[in-house]
């Protein structure tokens, strides 16, 4: 008799997931199977069940690059993990580790690599096939519920605000304060930077406040670009923009300083205008930052097994994810939502 898991089926672009029961797959050589504990929702997920980017996955597919787990199998010349690890499998699957970037500590860019919830079956499943050469190791300090978003979210914010170059004392303006930012937030405090948040929710800049945000503007203001600028004596010495919106990008390159530099981390579809003059004038750097490598995934975890950052996440059933979706396409989650598999 096979055994059969239940999974969140991507069959059509644009319309809601389907629940089925699924074979449980076999781990071949070179790989783990895990069994899912639980899985966070990302933007990424909602982008690529509607097919909103120019590389599509191929339909059907089960999405989640959030999930965490213990190790239940191995294939054939596995080495790096046994069974009874918790790890977390993440949106970059494998890399092919032998291409300039992989060689230069990037794999993240390489030409090869594939994607969690999107080239390969994800975490929205209660079981997840894995390469052991690049899942997380997962600190005995966090849960899987907790881990779930600092392997998307966590790591992507971290990375973002090294790649911004900034320096302790320094200004980050980040815009978009809910589940990457709130996570950039504290990431940033960390890291000895002086935060200003920026948002179109009240709520969401009320809670940056209480994590540590030293200034906070609202995003729908008329003058928010000239107020974050005003307040940071100047304009931030870094941006990090986390909030999916063309808007958030355009006002964002405004809310650098001279010789700013200004990263992009959310991914709204469509393109954006760059004012040029401003940039060549002000020498401002506009950079996209890409997830993080193995070596940011360690470090980004260390911060939250150590208690200095914490995910506010909101547990659901995977029943309930097509609700989430609706929840995220209209601006209605607060954080990061973990999808519970210890929950039926």
């Amino acid at each position: 008799m096979v055994k059969t898991m239940h999974a969140a089926i991507v069959e059509s672009f644009g319309r809601p997931l389907v629940l089925q029961e699924r074979p449980i797959p076999s781990p071949g050589p070179g790989q783990i199977l895990v069994k899912t504990e639980a899985c966070g929702v990302c933007h990424t997920d909602l982008h690529a069940a509607q097919g909103d980017w120019p590389l599509k996955p191929v339909l059907p597919f089960i999405p989640g690059h959030e999930g965490i787990g213990r190790v239940v199998a191995t294939g054939a010349g596995v080495r790096l993990v046994k069974e009874g690890d918790r790890v977390g499998v993440p949106w970059l699957f494998s890399a092919c580790g032998h291409c300039e970037n992989c060689l230069a500590a990037w794999e993240t860019v390489c030409g090869e690599a594939e994607y969690g919830g999107y080239t390969k079956n994800g975490g929205f499943a209660e079981y997840i096939l894995a390469d052991p050469d690049y899942v997380a190791k997962i600190p005995d300090l966090l849960s899987p519920q907790q881990a779930a978003p600092l392997i998307c979210a966590g790591v992507t914010t971290y990375k973002g605000l090294k790649v911004a170059d900034l320096r302790a004392g320094e200004w980050v303006a980040i815009s978009g304060a809910g589940g990457l930012g709130h996570l950039a937030i504290q990431y940033a405090k960390v890291m000895g930077l002086r935060v200003c948040a920026i948002d179109i929710d009240d709520g969401k800049l009320a809670h940056a406040t209480r994590l540590g945000a030293d200034l906070v503007v609202n995003a729908t203001s008329p003058d928010a670009v000239e107020r974050v600028r005003v307040g940071t004596d100047g304009g931030a010495h870094g941006v990090l923009i986390t909030a999916p919106s063309l808007g958030a990008f355009k006002q964002g390159v405004g809310m650098a300083r001279k010789r700013g530099t200004c990263v992009l981390v959310g991914l709204p579809p469509g393109e954006f205008a760059i004012p040029l003059f401003d940039v060549v004038a002000n020498c401002i750097t506009i950079r996209g930052s890409f997830v993080g490598t193995r070596e940011d995934m360690a470090e980004a975890l260390s911060f939250a097994a150590e208690g200095k950052v914490k995910a506010d996440i909101e547990l659901q059933p995977l029943s309930a994810v097509n609700t989430v979706f609706e929840r995220l396409q209209h601006g209605d989650v607060a954080a990061r939502v973990v999808l519970d598999f210890a929950v039926a």
